[in-house]
């Protein structure tokens, strides 16, 4: 519709984006396909792309309003700290300069450090992957509104036969993986809803079958040319894909297990109602 406006951002829908402002962000659950498509996406000789930073886990919300002095400094001591951030190098002097400029919040610190990273290594664009990023979509979209997700999604089945392998799993852990597939399924239609000018659903069923319509789409989306490195990193996942392709052999569940499954679904669903608090969702 003409006009129309993401309820959320208050940004029109479908507008043009700017390459320049625009992070990308792949997430889903594990084994939907993220990091393959992260490796075809970086392949773009302007995009850093980077994976398992988990800013947005470890960090968001941890020191309360980064507004108030002491909460962002002793929140800049511990990320300079983290051995897991080695590799973006937190220059925290800069850091400090550029969230001086408006009032700090968690998405914009974490998108100096990124674009910090991206810009050492001379390249204009930053992304990242994070299992279950579909989480922090409001308040990425808010700092953000240009901003592109992917969620990769697959079916419940496969993804639990490629998470669990072929060994019998722990108790719990089939109701476990069950939880967080159906959380990040329904995240996946509520994002859209909220952030649709900036949300993207992609099925790792069509990445296997067509990646490179697929690859394509994604890159339309996002605002990335397909390059020749994008189209070789297409060409290395599809000969995997032929090469590796198997049946998926499904066997029926003990009523035992089926109890322990139960537990662990409702572990888990107990855990992400308190993580969902903390992040207001």
């Amino acid at each position: 519709m003409r006009g129309a406006v993401n309820p959320v951002s208050n940004t029109p829908l479908n507008a043009p984006i700017d390459p320049a402002t625009a992070p990308i962000f792949v997430g889903g659950v594990s084994s939907s396909g993220k990091t393959p498509l992260r490796i075809i996406l970086s392949g773009h000789p302007d995009l850093s792309l980077t994976r398992k930073t988990d800013l947005w886990d470890r960090y968001y919300g941890r020191f309360g309003d980064l507004s108030a002095r002491p909460a962002l400094e002793r929140c800049l001591e511990v990320l300079a700290a983290d051995p897991a951030l080695t590799r973006l190098a937190p220059d925290v002097d800069a850091v400090r300069r550029e969230l001086a400029t408006a009032p700090p919040t968690y998405a914009r610190l974490f998108g100096v450090l990124h674009r910090q990273a991206a810009a050492r290594t001379g390249q204009g664009r930053w992304g990242e992957q994070l299992g279950f990023v579909e989480r922090y979509a409001d308040p990425i979209f808010a700092d953000f509104p240009d901003a592109r997700m992917i969620h990769m999604v697959r079916d419940a089945g496969d993804r639990m036969t490629a998470v669990l392998g072929a060994g019998t799993p722990r108790p719990g852990r089939r109701g476990w993986e069950s939880a967080k597939w159906r959380c990040s399924n329904d995240l996946a239609t509520r994002n859209h809803l909220h952030h649709p000018g900036g949300y993207r659903v992609v099925a790792y069923e069509a990445l296997v079958d067509d990646t490179e319509a697929t690859v394509r789409a994604v890159c339309a989306f996002v605002g990335l040319e397909y390059v020749d490195e994008i189209a070789d990193g297409v060409a290395t996942f599809s000969g995997r894909v032929a090469a590796g392709g198997s049946t998926v052999e499904r066997t029926s569940a003990s009523d035992r297990r089926r109890a322990s499954d139960r537990i662990g679904m409702t572990a888990w669903r107990v855990l992400e109602r308190r993580r969902a608090a903390r992040i207001g969702r």
